[in-house]
């Protein structure tokens, strides 16, 4: 059999110049069972559309998608009076913080008018140098010995743990 005119249909085919009724005839000819060796890569482009026409979605099909698709849960939140106004509270929180910051920073530049720097002003509240000399020193002492004590109070505390550390070993 000679296959030159279904070989010119389907180059017309290609080139989109073929009527709905040489499109017929190629599909009916792809549709036979003998067709030739070197037209048949063209095959599945022809039968494609009368097998996907029997190849239907089931009658499940609408009920198998709806199984998989997980319906979406929705936890409803309940909001009391403090929740429905905390960003307020938020927002009144960070403006407090910004005046009082700024509060801060116009004594920090401005307090230097109202300190007193006059020396000459200034009274000794000693007569006498040896007194004042000594009142320092008590002072100092006492500093020391609280500092002393804090310091063997933490030797001890490390002292403490490190038998913890032994004993757990």
């Amino acid at each position: 059999m000679d296959y030159k005119y279904i070989e010119q249909l389907l180059e017309r085919y290609w080139q989109c110049e073929t009527s709905l009724e040489e499109e017929s005839e190629l599909r009916s000819f792809f549709s036979e069972e003998e067709v030739p060796a070197h037209l048949l890569r063209y095959k599945d482009l022809f039968v494609y559309q009368a097998v996907q026409q029997e190849a239907g979605l089931g009658e499940d099909f609408d009920e198998r998608i709806l199984a998989q698709v997980e319906a979406p849960v929705v936890k409803a939140k309940r909001l009391t009076m403090v929740g429905r106004f905390m960003p307020l509270f938020k927002a009144a929180a960070v403006i407090a913080l910004i005046l009082s910051l700024g509060n801060v920073a116009q004594h920090t530049f401005f307090a230097d008018e109202a300190l007193d720097y006059n020396y000459d002003a200034y009274k000794d509240t000693y007569d006498d140098p040896e007194v004042a000399y000594k009142q320092v020193s008590s002072a100092l002492m006492m500093v020391s010995e609280g500092i002393n004590k804090s310091q063997d109070q933490i030797a001890g505390d490390s002292v403490k743990v490190e038998s913890i550390r032994v004993m757990k070993e």
